[in-house]
């Protein structure tokens, strides 16, 4: 792609999102969130902003000392370290570094972005950072003015979403840039013919960690070699840390009762039209259901399918007069708000995880598996590197049909042998990826990318 091809798909970018604003929530927001954007940026960063340790709440991961943080000193004596994430998903795959790193140096500022709404709407009172912002759309001009105003010591960029200018002008600043989980498949432009300028934009980085061997084999295939290193995957430490800190969700408790436990996370129509036969003729079997978008439509979409079914935000209102479908209590529940997926997992007897019937591929399989539960998805899969060694390992299983998804079930349910070596398969596999989120932050300490 050239220089005016690029400047041609930006044009178009920004030109789309705002003619579909008012019919897409999604584009509204991330146009709005964008209006007086530089100001904002200028406001929070020359202002101070509100040091994090001052921002924690109860429950916090973070534990800063006021006094380590020294929100009062020089604002240029403070280290910055800028991630930047193109959404929600992206995000809680960096934030075991960011952590990390913020334990490391309590005094230092960290300014979080973030391209897409889904991710800055979830994540912009997030305690761990000093600032959140969404990333104005790229140019030289807005990657000029958003650097100059951040001013980073350190740069985070996780896993792809990379944008040109932004990237040229940290290189120009010499601001050390790290690709964090970065993954790599040879259909993508860096490796076709016309990929020029997306391969500049990898000579951008300082370092380029990735998540496999196969990744590091094609950027060899670049001439990348001696700024690449396997690390692994951050996201099975964050997995990891959410696990071995439960919290306990006393409303699921009472809905699963002592019953056996389906959770279906993050699922598409597509996915609850291959589960809705098993739960509508299963009155023991208890199923959560937290699709992927919880729109008014899609939550009515749902309930057309699931025939003795309720929303949790009347559950947790209605619970002790036990509503009932005709004489029949609903055994499926449906997750109506955003945040409690990854605890969510915790009291299923198997997992399904959505999306592997759709073109865009299964998502994340991780946050079901690290928890020793059979994981259950559909067959696209094979973008995802997880859920394909997640089922060649033992602990994923992929299902072509409704069919094939109640003979699954039944026969992880009624045969414990079976079941006890899928759960742990999935725990041990999740268990063997440990470690990237160390590995990264032993660069930073070696090479002094917070002291320089």
């Amino acid at each position: 792609m050239s220089i005016i091809f690029y400047h041609i798909f930006l044009w178009l970018y920004k030109t789309g999102i705002h003619l579909i604003t008012p019919w897409n929530r999604k584009a509204k927001l991330w146009v709005e969130g964008r209006k007086n954007i530089f100001g904002k940026i200028r406001a929070e960063m020359e202002g101070g902003g509100t040091a994090a340790s001052d921002k924690l709440q109860a429950g916090s991961q973070i534990q800063v000392s006021p006094e380590d943080s020294n929100p009062q000193g020089p604002e240029g004596e403070r280290k910055t370290i800028w991630m930047h994430c193109a959404s929600l998903g992206e995000f809680e795959q960096g934030r075991p570094l960011l952590e990390s790193l913020r334990l490391e140096d309590p005094g230092c500022r960290i300014v979080l972005s973030f391209f897409s709404p889904s991710g800055y709407e979830a994540r912009k009172n997030y305690t761990g950072a000093d600032h959140v912002f969404y990333l104005p759309l790229d140019s030289r001009r807005h990657a000029r003015r958003f650097i100059d105003l951040v001013k980073p010591g350190l740069v985070l960029w996780v896993k792809y979403d990379y944008w040109y200018y932004y990237l040229v002008e940290l290189k120009k600043k010499n601001i050390p840039t790290l690709l964090v989980s970065g993954v790599f498949r040879r259909d993508q432009p860096f490796f076709r013919w016309y990929g020029r300028l997306h391969r500049y934009m990898l000579e951008c980085f300082t370092h380029l960690f990735v998540q496999t061997e196969a990744s590091k084999t094609l950027l060899a295939t670049l001439g990348l070699t001696e700024n690449v290193s396997v690390s692994g995957d951050t996201r099975f430490d964050r997995v990891i840390g959410i696990a071995e800190s439960p919290e306990s969700l006393p409303l699921i408790e009472a809905f699963c009762g002592t019953n056996p436990v389906i959770v279906a996370g993050s699922t598409w129509e597509e996915d609850e039209e291959e589960l809705d036969h098993y739960a509508n003729t299963h009155p023991e079997i208890r199923m959560i259901i937290a699709p992927h978008e919880i729109g008014e439509e899609r939550l009515r979409e749902v309930e057309r399918l699931f025939r003795y079914c309720i929303r949790y935000s009347i559950w947790a209102q209605a619970r002790s007069s036990s509503p009932t479908h005709g004489g029949r209590g609903p055994n499926v529940l449906i997750i109506d708000n955003v945040g409690m997926l990854s605890r969510l997992y915790q009291y299923a007897t198997i997992a399904y995880v959505g999306g592997g019937f759709g073109d865009d591929g299964v998502h994340n399989v991780l946050e079901a598996a690290v928890y020793g539960k059979p994981v259950v998805f559909g067959p696209v899969i094979e973008k995802y590197i997880e859920a394909v060694e997640l089922t060649d390992c033992g602990g994923g299983i992929v299902i072509d049909s409704a069919l094939e998804a109640e003979s699954v079930f039944n026969r992880l349910l009624n045969n414990p042998e079976e079941y006890r070596q899928t759960a742990d398969a999935s725990r041990s596999y999740v268990y063997a990826k440990k470690g990237a989120t160390a590995k990264i932050a032993r660069f930073i300490q070696e090479k002094r990318l917070l002291t320089n």
